[in-house]
């Protein structure tokens, strides 16, 4: 199993992922990981029409996902993996999931939350995921589409917007 890109986006999967990082990534297969989506079949049904040409889709719980990868079933599998919290990818790291880099997309301002970049936010309790994150060696950036330069996402940069 290959994670080849993980990111974290309010929206999952939509058109700048389908158009841009998917190809970008090289990945044979898109894993959604998040609970209301995977548990509402209208949403999983428009998300799926939805899927990057040339990739698998899967659409998934948590839990579901943290079965799958114990059991090995992604294993020859390149995978662009979406989810919305930084606790999702910290759940995955400490399963064992190998995630070298962490992108983090587009998400929505935060009361009392910190500003990482122009279309990227975070809450106190994010921020300790992310601490947690780079403390696991988990490089983090926060880039919106593949050509905007990646804002390297560091302890200390949290601490200092955290001021």
């Amino acid at each position: 199993m290959s994670v080849v890109l993980a990111r974290i986006d309010n929206r999952l999967l939509h058109g700048i992922i389908v158009t841009q990082w998917a190809p970008e990534s090289g990945s044979n297969r898109v894993m959604v990981i998040d609970d209301a989506t995977a548990n509402d079949p209208i949403s999983k049904a428009t998300m799926k029409m939805a899927r990057p040409a040339g990739n698998a889709i899967s659409i998934i719980t948590e839990e579901k996902a943290l079965t799958n990868f114990k059991s090995g079933k992604y294993d020859p599998e390149k995978l662009l993996v979406l989810a919305k919290e930084p606790k999702t990818f910290l759940d995955l790291v400490n399963s064992g999931v190998k995630i070298t880099k962490l992108i983090i997309g587009g998400t929505t301002a935060r009361e009392n939350g910190i500003e990482l970049s122009k279309r990227a936010f975070a809450d106190k309790d994010e921020v300790a995921d992310y601490e947690v994150l780079l403390d696991a060696g988990v490089e983090l950036v926060s880039q919106y589409v593949p050509a905007d330069k990646e804002v390297n996402v560091t302890k200390e940069f949290l601490e200092s917007r955290a001021r």
